[in-house]
């Protein structure tokens, strides 16, 4: 890869070896060297926020049109080397090349929405006075730091980096220290599209991230990952007064009513808790069942897992340390009374595999029922009402989104009501309509993320009243 950097020294531990000299990233398919890079150093980081905001001026005064020109230049170069980067992105995280690929397409689509988005993106018209005029006007925040994850990596950073770009703003940009090659590449292809200074790339671990959240300079932090580093985002945020838009941690219940198929309803869980090896930030975390059907979904399921396995379908995890933590949390699990349908074995041989895992008899106070679970973990609670159900998944710390399956209107009006997340998902563990957006609650983050709102959360409003002038003045004599 041309942006691999040979590795100065072997990594002390499986996956991603972060040292103040050194990334060393091994794919986690077979434990081979992908490369290294360099941390960026203080003072780069620095110099990235200086260059940002020394190019604020003239990229905020820049026309909107021509913003939104230059960011369908800036897809258009990212289609090009759409294949590059998503080998690149495989090798990194273990995503299989054709989702990669997707997700790489789904980024040129985020920078083009953007495009057409930004010149439109309007202010709004007051009554007033019938000689005066009342209006408001959108403008950047200014420099607007992007920190994003590894499980989704072009996609998520076009998302906030078109928006961010859209709206006036300049973008110091750094790509999570699991997928470091990527983020880089990506910045590599899209930097040079715009004028000097209003968008660059760095790359680090957690301590490059404080850097930046802490840096006076800045004035917006947009994560997407953890809800531990969104909640250390937001408290450096506290202190320097940058605004912050979060989408972090998730903990998504799916709820299965006793009217649905459930074979239907086990395969709609299986594509929500496996797809991409359950590193999804709104992949199905938890699972209530309804008794009347529950035996029937749990042999579904528990199938579903199993022919996965038997294909060999289930990528891996990210790096074995990601997996270590997975498997803690079944084997906890385990200790605590559910027992395992299928899976929960951590596979011998190279590599940070994990099979697609069905856990019975789960419930609260076990951790992945209770924490993020980043892994292909499915686990069960059976529950014997809709009501019992609905109760039970509205608890919890987080609140990203959460499905319901359901064949009843009112019971789908009562979860839209009684769930405390962004989405509420009907029938459909996934999709949605384009454009649409979200706002996570509790742990699960602040602001919208995506969307046209997201180009609110990067602007500031500015409210102009003009009236019309008083009576002249006198003449003042010759």
């Amino acid at each position: 890869m041309s942006t691999t950097i040979r590795p100065k020294a072997s990594p002390t531990a499986p996956g991603t070896a972060v040292s103040p000299d050194l990334i060393t990233i091994l794919d986690p398919r077979d434990g081979t060297v992908v490369g290294s890079l360099e941390p960026t150093s203080r003072a780069g980081i620095r110099a990235a926020v200086a260059a940002a905001r020394d190019a604020l001026p003239g990229w905020a005064g820049t026309a909107p049109a021509e913003r939104g020109r230059l960011l369908r230049a800036a897809a258009a170069a990212l289609e090009l080397r759409a294949a590059e980067l998503a080998g690149v992105n495989t090798r990194e995280t273990g995503r299989p090349e054709a989702e990669a690929l997707a997700g790489v397409h789904a980024g040129v689509a985020a920078l083009e929405q953007y495009a057409e988005l930004g010149p439109v993106h309007r202010g709004h018209s007051l009554r007033g006075g019938v000689l005066a005029a009342d209006y408001t006007v959108a403008g950047p925040r200014g420099v607007a730091v992007v920190l994003t994850p590894w499980n989704d990596p072009v996609a998520v950073a076009a998302g906030l980096i078109g928006a961010a770009l859209a709206a006036g703003n300049t973008v110091v940009a750094k790509p999570s220290e699991r997928s470091p090659h990527t983020g880089k590449l990506l910045g590599e292809i899209l930097a040079p599209v715009f004028p000097a200074g209003v968008l660059a790339t760095v790359t680090g671990g957690a301590d490059v991230g404080a850097h930046l959240s802490m840096d006076t300079g800045v004035d917006v932090l947009a994560h997407v990952g953890s809800s531990e580093t969104g909640e250390r985002i937001a408290r450096a945020a506290a202190l320097t007064g940058a605004h912050v838009i979060l989408e972090n941690g998730g903990n998504d219940p799916l709820l299965v009513d006793g009217d649905v198929d459930p074979q239907w309803a086990a395969g709609q869980a299986a594509v929500g808790a496996f797809s991409n090896s359950g590193q999804i930030c709104t992949s199905v975390e938890r699972i209530y069942v309804h008794r009347s059907i529950a035996d029937a979904f749990c042999a579904g399921l528990t199938a579903e897992a199993m022919q996965r396995n038997v294909d060999r379908a289930v990528a891996p995890l990210v790096d074995t340390r990601l997996r270590d933590v997975v498997h803690r949390q079944v084997a906890q699990a385990l200790a605590r009374g559910a027992t395992v349908a299928e899976g929960g074995v951590v596979p011998e041989g190279p590599g940070a595999h994990y099979p697609a895992t069905v856990l019975l008899n789960c419930s609260a106070g076990m951790d992945v029922f209770d924490a993020e679970t980043f892994g292909p973990v499915a686990a069960v609670q059976v529950v014997d009402s809709f009501e019992e159900g609905l109760g039970l998944a509205a608890q919890g710390d987080y609140g990203l989104a959460a499905t319901v399956l359901t064949g009843s209107i009112a019971h789908a009006q009562r979860a839209v009501a009684g769930l405390e997340v962004g989405t509420v998902k009907i029938n459909a563990v996934f999709g949605g309509a384009p454009g649409g957006s979200a706002q996570p609650r509790r742990r699960s983050g602040r602001g919208f993320g995506y969307g046209p709102e997201l180009l609110d959360e990067f602007s500031l409003v500015k409210v102009v009243h003009m009236a019309s002038p008083g009576p002249a003045s006198p003449a003042s004599p010759a």
